[in-house]
């Protein structure tokens, strides 16, 4: 009895030996089976022993038998991740669209690149950080004021432990609540990308932090205007008040625009006072991070080197007047990359991933930003 096979190959488990005879099945029951590992020259890979081999006619039938939508889905693995992240690049799509893209193409299973896009979105995370330092002028934020800086400064302190209060009173996972608090108490998703790193913070735990950030920006952008006019709030009130309670510089500046001129000077400029705590804040998690021990070892964590080329880039910007027209082109540059890391961040997570995350994060990020919100305006109400 021979298998189909070609010429010249071994005939399955019916091989003679050296006297003859015919082993395993051929031989006859009451003889030990002789198992035989074959080598599948199509695939390159040894064969179990229980497994005949697979001969070129049967590859040649399995790969017949691939339907047309199989043969799509490989493309569409292969193609989709690389073209949505470079159509990222287009500046009609914003940082949410792009997140929220890439766990759309996770979900489904059109990810083909799923260990890649983790390394990829780390290192562009870190690359856009330094690049964000290029369009930081240093010098407009000594113009905020003391009455601006001592919001700012009690705005990020209270919130920072409000944060960690409902973090821990709704039970969110230490690193998630983190994100969600920094991105609150600074910048949004600027100080999620540039703390994420530091701490080793996991894909669906960044992927937690920005969606309850970018949501609660967009009801932003249409609750405070609205708000901002109810109350009465001059442009210097408003503009203090959109810089501290709303996350995105994006969001804080088409907030403002709308209430004024002013408003929109000065939102600005106190934004980026904030933003600046983004380097002591990331310097000590770092230490606190590297303090840590797990069964009496240090944790090894990642050092924060992309903030100090956010510091040399921005001083360099500020003090070098010839390097401001590239500072902006860098800056620019940077925010797109920005978007294509968070694109990358939502296509590496996996269901599973996501379903650990639950609600409970966004909980966290709602009440801690009503919070800030209100205690933001009682204190601008007394002091401006």
């Amino acid at each position: 009895m021979e298998l189909p096979g070609r010429s010249g190959d071994r005939a399955g488990f019916g091989d003679r030996t050296e006297h003859g005879e015919l082993s395993g099945v051929e031989a006859g029951g009451h003889k030990s089976i002789l198992w035989h590992i074959g080598f599948c020259a199509s695939t390159n890979r040894w064969l179990s022993p229980r497994v005949p081999p697979v001969t070129e006619a049967a590859l040649r039938l399995t790969d017949a038998a691939a339907t047309p939508r199989d043969r799509g889905l490989d493309a569409a693995r292969r193609w989709l991740v690389p073209v949505a992240a470079l159509g990222c690049l287009h500046p009609a799509v914003g940082s949410a669209t792009a997140l929220f893209a890439g766990v759309a193409l996770a979900l489904v299973g059109l990810n083909g690149y799923e260990a890649q896009t983790r390394d990829w979105a780390k290192g562009l995370l870190a690359a856009s950080v330094v690049g964000l330092g290029a369009g930081l002028d240093l010098q407009a934020v000594a113009a905020v004021g003391a009455t601006g800086a001592a919001l700012a400064v009690g705005s990020i302190l209270t919130c920072l432990v409000v944060g960690r209060f409902f973090g821990r009173a709704l039970r969110v996972d230490g690193t998630t609540g983190l994100l969600v608090t920094v991105g609150t108490a600074i910048c949004g998703g600027s100080a999620i990308a540039a703390v994420a790193p530091t701490v080793r913070a996991r894909g669906h735990q960044i992927t937690a932090a920005l969606g309850t950030v970018f949501l609660l920006n967009a009801v932003a952008l249409v609750l405070f205007p609205w708000l901002g006019s109810f109350l009465g709030l001059s442009d210097e009130q408003f503009g203090l008040w959109a810089a501290i309670a709303i996350h995105d510089t994006s969001s804080v500046v088409g907030a403002a625009m709308t209430h004024g001129e002013r408003a929109l000077e000065i939102a600005t400029t106190v934004k980026l006072a904030r933003a600046l705590w983004i380097v002591p804040l990331t310097l000590l998690l770092a230490w606190r991070t590297r303090r840590a021990t797990s069964d009496g070892e240090p944790i090894r964590t990642a050092r924060p080197w992309f903030i100090v080329g956010f510091v040399v880039v921005a001083l360099a910007v500020t003090f070098v007047p010839a390097l401001r027209p590239a500072g902006a082109v860098v800056g620019s540059v940077a925010r797109r990359l920005l978007v294509v890391a968070l694109f990358l961040v939502g296509a590496s997570l996996s269901r599973p991933a996501l379903r650990a995350v639950g609600a409970r994060p966004f909980l966290q990020g709602v009440a801690l930003w009503a919070v800030i919100s209100v205690l933001s305006l009682g204190g601008i109400l007394v002091l401006v």
